[in-house]
Order: C-alpha cells, then sequence, then structure tokens
C-alpha cells in the first residue's frame, strides 16, 4: 500500500502538471477562454458514454494488467504529445484527437486502479485506504501545479507533458509486485460466483445491463447519486464561484485566490485524514456531512473579509472532504466484488453528467444572483434538499402501520400477528 500510495502521488503530481500546462498552452495556440473550456470538455466526454463499458471491462479482465496497460496508455499519449510540442507540430486537430484518446482510456484506468488499491488492504481497512487516497490526490495537486510552472520555466512545455509520461510508466512498473492483503475484498467473491455458474450464465453475468439494474435497484446508491449530483450542482466549483467572490465584491486579485485556493487544498488534506478513521461510512453520513457543507459554503458567501473568508473556508472543506471520502468508501464497497467495476462504471456517467452541467447552471445562477447570491443560493438548497430527504426517509421508516380488523379476520393467534 505504502508502494501504491507513492506511485499515485507521482501520477497525481503528474497529471496536474500537464493539466495545468494544457490550459496554458490551448490559450497560446488560440487566445481563446472557450476553446480551453473545449480540450476540458473533449477529455471528459467519453465517460459520458464509455464508463459503462470500462466498468464491465474491469469486472472481466485481471485488474492488475488492466491498470498496468492503461497507464501504460496514457502514459504513452503524454510521450506523443511532448514530441509534437518539440517539433512545433502540434495544432488544436492533435490536441482534441489526444484528448479524447486520454479521456476513452481513462474510463478504464479510473475503476481499475481504484479497485487494485482495495485489493491491498483488508476489508476492515478500506475507508482508511480510500482517505490515504484522497489525501495523495490533494497532495499531488498542490505538487503539480507548483511543478508545472517551473518546468515550463526552466524546461519548456514539452517537458511537462513528457514529466506525465514518465509517472504513468513508473505506476505500470509498480503494479506487477503488489500482492494483495489478506483479507482483502478482491475478487474472491465474483471469481467463486462465476467459477459456480453454469458456463452459458457467465457472460451474461458480466453484462453492462446487469450493472445499470443492480445500480437502479439499490436506494442507497440512487440517494448517494442525488446527494452528489446537488452538491456538484450547487457547490464545489469553487474556481469559480471564490475566484469571482475573492476578485470580485472582496476587491481582492489573483493573489489573494491563489491564497484561498491553497486553503481549500489543506481542508481537503485535513478531511482525508477524518475520513481515514471511519470505520462504517453510510449514505446517512455522507449527506449530513454535505449539508453541514452546504451551510458554511452559505455562510462563507456572506464573508465580508478575505480574513472572514479564509476562516470559513477551512471547516467547509474539511466536512466536504470527509463526505466525499465516506461516499467513495460506500460507493466501493456496497456492490458485490463482481459487479463492481460496473457500478464504478455507472458512476463515471453520472459524474459526468454532473461535471458538464455544473458549470453552466452555476454560472447562470451567478448571472442572477452574483456571487455571493450563488454561494448562498447553492449552499441552502443543498442543505435543504438533503436535509428534507432525510426527514423524509426517517418518517417512512418509523411510521407505523396500523391494520384495521375486519370481519371474518382471525385473531388471538400470536404467529399470524407477527406475520401481519
Amino acid at each position: 500500500m505504502r508502494w501504491w500510495s507513492l506511485a499515485n502521488f507521482v501520477s497525481n503530481a503528474g497529471t496536474w502538471m500537464q493539466l495545468t500546462v494544457q490550459n496554458l498552452l490551448v490559450l497560446q495556440i488560440t487566445g481563446s477562454a472557450a476553446a480551453t473550456g473545449l480540450s476540458m470538455s473533449v477529455q471528459a466526454a467519453p465517460a459520458l458514454f464509455m464508463s459503462l463499458v470500462g466498468g464491465a471491462a474491469v469486472d472481466r479482465w485481471p485488474r492488475k494488467l488492466t491498470a498496468a496497460v492503461s497507464q501504460a496508455l496514457l502514459g504513452a499519449v503524454a510521450f506523443v504529445t511532448a514530441l509534437l510540442v518539440a517539433l512545433d507540430r502540434l495544432d488544436m486537430t492533435s490536441l482534441m484527437i489526444l484528448a479524447a484518446v486520454t479521456g476513452l482510456v481513462a474510463t478504464v484506468d479510473g475503476p481499475a486502479c481504484a479497485l487494485l488499491g482495495n485489493d491491498l488492504v483488508p476489508v476492515e481497512d478500506l475507508p482508511s485506504a480510500i482517505g490515504v487516497g484522497a489525501l495523495v490526490h490533494n497532495a499531488g495537486r498542490l505538487t503539480g501545479a507548483a511543478l508545472a510552472g517551473v518546468t515550463v520555466g526552466f524546461l519548456g512545455t514539452a517537458a511537462a507533458y513528457a514529466g506525465n509520461g514518465l509517472s504513468f510508466l513508473f505506476v505500470a512498473a509498480v503494479i506487477p509486485f503488489l500482492r494483495p492483503a489478506p483479507g482483502a475484498p478482491g475478487r474472491s467473491e465474483g471469481a467463486a460466483r462465476l467459477a459456480t455458474a453454469p458456463r452459458r450464465d457467465r457472460g451474461q453475468d458480466m453484462t453492462v445491463r446487469q450493472g445499470l439494474a443492480f445500480f437502479a435497484r439499490r436506494p442507497r446508491l440512487l440517494a448517494l447519486a442525488g446527494i452528489t449530483g446537488i452538491s456538484a450542482v450547487f457547490g464545489r466549483n469553487y474556481q469559480l464561484t471564490l475566484a469571482v467572490l475573492v476578485t470580485g465584491p472582496l476587491a481582492g486579485g489573483a493573489a489573494s485566490f491563489g491564497t484561498v485556493s491553497t486553503v481549500l487544498a489543506v481542508g481537503g488534506m485535513l478531511g482525508a485524514v477524518l475520513g481515514a478513521r471511519l470505520h462504517r461510512p453510510s449514505v446517512r453520513l455522507v449527506g449530513m456531512l454535505a449539508a453541514a457543507g452546504g451551510l458554511l459554503q452559505a455562510i462563507a458567501g456572506l464573508s465580508p473579509s478575505l480574513a472572514v473568508l479564509l476562516v470559513m473556508v477551512l471547516p467547509m472543506a474539511v466536512v466536504e472532504s470527509v463526505s466525499d471520502t465516506a461516499g467513495t468508501a460506500v460507493l466501493q464497497t456496497d456492490p458485490p466484488a463482481h459487479l463492481r467495476g460496473r457500478v464504478l462504471g455507472v458512476w463515471g456517467s453520472i459524474g459526468t453528467v454532473w461535471g458538464l452541467g455544473g458549470p453552466p447552471a452555476l454560472g447562470l445562477l451567478m448571472e442572477w444572483a452574483g456571487a455571493r447570491g450563488a454561494l448562498v443560493t447553492g449552499g441552502l438548497l443543498i442543505a435543504g434538499t438533503i436535509g428534507a430527504g432525510l426527514l423524509l426517509r426517517d418518517r417512512r421508516a418509523t411510521t407505523p402501520v396500523t391494520l384495521r380488523p375486519q370481519e371474518g379476520d382471525l385473531t388471538g393467534r400470536e404467529s399470524l400477528s407477527t406475520a401481519a
């Protein structure tokens, strides 16, 4: 697990370094902010349509081999991009094609690497492993953003892409030496089920439709999707809302927003550490934390100064990070082992919908209510909707059902009464 965490830290740092450089590169080539957004959408779009297939592939193929090959392919794409940049042959068409290929490979790589990491710890330690993964992700994000400027300044843009390619190869080189932990969730349950199933049913047991059906019939997963969706649409897009708040009403500059971003990242890492201590996360806990994060967001939107905003942003980031860690643990442990890849594939498609639809919806809200209004309104919508859902669930679970005796009913029989 230590080697896997180190490999993921290196890979995350390389990925965020490339993403930072890629946005600057698109601006350099086109001079258009819209083109920058388009390149990000093109990379995310395959997840909308292909995540279901990618999840099914992860359930069907050997997990270590799948993760190693996908990491090697992502490294190859990064090296090709670096070569085109070095030769000054990269144009927008080539960049869009390479971004689409990256997004396509990621539909397999994401669930494969997530489930491979789960295999490295006993099942009771899975929430801790997910918390460590979130911590590594945030640390890699900070490191990658810092490395981007240094790398481009001293070695050039091509070097950033080449560095990301090397980070993928490092992960691919580590994977063959990983060994599952005793008692790991693994694929033993799924393997046993497939081994005992009739041969004619084995192919049907690995279909995309089965993953969709399981997700649709699982109320707690649907509730988790709803909580994540409303939080993604009306919150979490702080690179947009807080940037406008800091540079507008609070009269700050780029340096001030950088400070806010750093506090958000630190809060995310603290939340990941706290989330790693959860032993039995639940959808109810995820919802309560998300609602609390919404309330803190609304209060942050009313901040009269940058100092007050920084004080509110830290607990907001901590609470939301713990909520995310708990939700990921539920998502990766609730399905049976042989369905987890497909459930993660369904989740990838849903998350892409939120990711693509959230910023435009939030932008319209900001046009109507301003940065403060968007933060306050969005936070109250998150807290109110989740709170109403929890109240309705509790009422439905605790409301007694009274049966009126009808003529001809049999009474006085304990067994019949208990059954009723």
